[in-house]
């Protein structure tokens, strides 16, 4: 196995003809670095990397296939996406394997196949790109002459040469070929550009190289231990357990079913298993979710009890990351089960009757979506909506993006760059709303339903590289609360006869732990006293008295609010604010002059990440951030925005989940299990199913553990706050005042 890279700067092509490639977009950041990083992966392997200067990595190609030519024990095969390798193959000795839709579609070329789809052979694929161009490469061909055309030319006249030598011969032989008089008279025109478009086309075969053979196959040579290494931090998870079998043994496929049988065998207790994927996930942070296959490759053994002891030992050496698998992590996870096994009851006639209205409001927005598109398509298709908004109406924005594909993206994101260009835009953007609730919860959940009606959810414990829960089957935490129609849906979640649902929500948590692990005492105050901190933010960045705080001020100072927690920049936060560049400037510069200690505390946390690659919430939870090294300021800037949060959103995950696993602890040694059940946790909330007759008594002392896992002392004196609520339903509920 050998690699060959394109290099930065012009090549021999760029010498001979300054626009070559000029018209190609500038390399997206994300997809340069994972080239950079696919370099890491060839080294670790042991696979040699070619490049030159001035050469095309297709020249490297060309070249390598010209030294090895002849030597018949060879078989050459290229894999690319790049088609221009087509020309390459030989059906003596070379073959290209590329992609012919999408990653699972893949075909291996010979001289036959490519006959079969352009009708000529791959040596004549330059000529065929020197008559029709090439739009990618910037190559402009014959004017005029399209991919018919010239297709017809290379098949009856064979290469360009031989094609001018008939031309000026007779072109009488042009037009009993059915060539039309038109094109002929462009051929004569532009023959020069013909000629000099095949020769950018045509893949160079004498790079300045030295190629040799390697003595012993690639496998012959890596380290294991570093490319396990490697797998983790580039999260080649399903990878590991073949390249154990591959490098262990020669064989991929035998070694890893037998891998797979052993390990099937073994009875694992779910509480077990979940313990290691935790013990996992806490030593690397962006492990999410990690599979039996991946504890048993981290600890480089096929027995499950071996992985498991490792991960133990590796947890004690973690500092205060054993702390939160102690006290947090490992005592959930029976909690965690319990939730999942008991579920939540769910009234499928509020769903029943949200399908039908939600069904009758879809199809009248179709109808006023295809009288205002003048004709009726799939709204579903991003590509036939995208051909109805940039080509039918044409609603182009600026910086429009595009998908990975080359079409014009429709994404949400960038639909709202147009909202205001015309009303179709509001049409397709509520028709999706409605479709994505329906399909994802409306139509969806009463087929997960069990007899008694429940719906049993799977709650990922492991799910985020911030510390958070996800949810899966359906994902109820992202049920939209903020339209009415998402709302709705939460009707349907009921209590059973004789129980109330009870939600107990952390208010303004994160912003709460902003300010108590900044210590920035104007915050804290403002927490102290109970003010609302909205209000407050607004008196102080606009220099007015609290109770002269109008509607827009407390707006705009609660988006910079929770834009601080996420890193929010200048530019985005001009978008949130609808302000101009100009305002949100003196916004931002007001806010953080306001809250010196708090800017400092995120620059702080910032230098700690760019010095460590990690940040620690209050408890000791790690997030590790490997692109802090990257060698691309974007990456490393969007890094560093990531790290600002991570300490407030790791600390709230680590409080809340404490609490569930205090309040489980209560009812325990009360014996109140059979009372009080605890039902969901989305976010900031956990709603609990409890006898109606207890309620009051019962919130009441949920209500204080939440507020009380973290003292204040340790809060700089913030008090943490929870509000209760209940009611017949998720969705219906009324405040529970039982503080004490």
């Amino acid at each position: 196995i050998a690699a060959c890279y394109d290099l930065e700067g012009p090549t021999v092509r760029h010498e001979a003809y300054k626009e070559y490639k000029a018209t190609r977009a500038k390399t997206d950041d994300t997809l340069v670095a994972q080239l950079i990083s696919s370099r890491r992966v060839f080294e670790a392997f042991c696979i040699p990397v070619y490049e030159r200067e001035g050469f095309e990595a297709d020249d490297i190609l060309g070249t390598i296939v010209e030294k090895l030519k002849g030597e018949n024990d060879i078989e050459i095969i290229i894999a690319s996406g790049d088609m221009d390798t087509l020309q390459l193959i030989d059906d003596a000795q070379v073959k290209v394997y590329t992609l012919k839709k999408g990653l699972n579609d893949t075909i291996l070329y010979d001289e036959k196949a490519v006959v079969t789809r352009f009708g000529f052979p791959p040596q004549l694929i330059p000529d065929y790109k020197g008559l029709r161009g090439d739009p990618s490469d910037n190559i402009k061909g014959v004017p005029g002459i399209g991919e018919k055309t010239a297709t017809d030319l290379i098949v009856n006249f064979g290469t360009i040469e031989q094609l001018y030598r008939v031309l000026k011969k007779d072109e009488q032989q042009l037009l009993h070929k059915g060539i039309k008089q038109r094109m002929i008279d462009l051929l004569k025109k532009h023959e020069e550009d013909a000629l000099f478009s095949k020769s950018l086309a045509t893949i160079r075969r004498d790079a300045p190289i030295t190629f040799k053979l390697p003595d012993a196959a690639w496998r012959a040579h890596p380290d294991l231990g570093n490319i396990r290494v490697l797998f983790d931090e580039l999260g080649f998870r399903s990878l590991k357990p073949r390249l154990d079998a591959l490098l262990s043994n020669g064989d991929g496929e035998n070694d890893e079913q037998e891998s797979e049988e052993e390990t099937i065998q073994e009875e694992i207790p779910e509480q077990r298993f979940r313990e290691a994927q935790v013990m996992l996930w806490l030593l690397h942070s962006d492990f999410t979710n990690p599979t039996r296959d991946d504890i048993l490759a981290y600890g480089q053994t096929k027995r499950f009890d071996e992985a498991y002891a490792f991960l133990e030992k590796e947890i004690a050496k973690a500092g205060r990351v054993q702390r939160v698998y102690e006290e947090i992590e490992k005592p959930l996870v029976p909690v965690i089960m319990k939730m999942e096994r008991h579920g939540v009851l769910v009234d499928p006639h509020v769903l029943k009757a949200l399908q039908t209205t939600y069904r009758s409001d879809l199809e009248k927005i179709e109808k006023r979506i295809y009288k205002t598109a003048g004709k009726e398509f799939n709204v579903s298709s991003p590509k036939q909506l995208g051909e109805v908004l940039f080509d039918d109406l044409g609603l182009l924005a600026k910086g429009q993006k595009k998908t990975a594909t080359g079409q014009r993206s429709t994404r949400e994101s960038e639909l709202e760059k147009i909202r205001e260009l015309h009303p179709i835009v509001d049409d397709v953007l509520e028709y999706r709303e409605i479709q994505k609730l329906l399909s994802t919860y409306i139509e969806a959940i009463p087929e997960g339903l069990d007899k008694e009606g429940r719906l049993h959810a799977s709650f990922i414990q492991t799910g985020a590289a911030t510390g958070r829960m996800a949810s899966a089957s359906p994902n109820l935490q992202n049920i939209p609360i903020r339209t009415e129609r998402g709302k709705a849906i939460r009707h349907a979640f009921v209590a059973p006869e004789g129980f109330t649902l009870v939600a107990l929500d952390y208010s303004q948590i994160e912003l709460r732990i902003a300010a108590f692990l900044s210590e920035d005492e104007k915050l804290c105050d403002i927490f102290r006293a109970g003010r609302d901190v909205h209000q407050e933010v607004a008196a102080l960045v606009f220099n007015v008295a609290p109770e002269a705080v109008d509607y827009e001020m407390r707006r705009r100072a609660k988006v910079i609010n929770f834009g601080m927690l996420y890193g929010m920049g200048v530019n985005a936060l001009r978008t949130a604010l609808g302000a101009t560049t100009a305002e949100a400037h003196q916004f931002y510069d007001d806010y953080f002059r306001t809250f010196s200690t708090l800017t400092a505390y995120l620059e702080s946390t910032k230098g700690f990440a760019r010095k460590h690659g990690y940040t620690e919430t209050l408890f000791g939870r790690r997030r590790h951030f490997p692109e802090m090294k990257s060698p691309l300021p974007y990456v490393r800037a969007q890094a560093e925005r990531m790290a600002i949060n991570a300490p407030m959103q790791g600390t709230q995950s680590d409080i809340i989940k404490l609490a569930m696993v205090r309040v489980d602890e209560m009812l325990t040694k009360e014996n109140a299990h059979n009372d009080t059940h605890l039902l969901l946790q989305v976010h900031d909330e956990l709603v609990y199913e409890i006898r109606s007759s207890s309620v009051t008594e019962r919130a009441q002392r949920i209500q204080y553990l939440m507020e009380s896992v973290v003292s204040l002392k340790e809060t700089n004196n913030v008090p943490i706050v929870a509000e209760a609520k209940a009611g017949p339903n998720w969705g219906e509920m009324a405040p529970l005042l039982v503080r004490a």
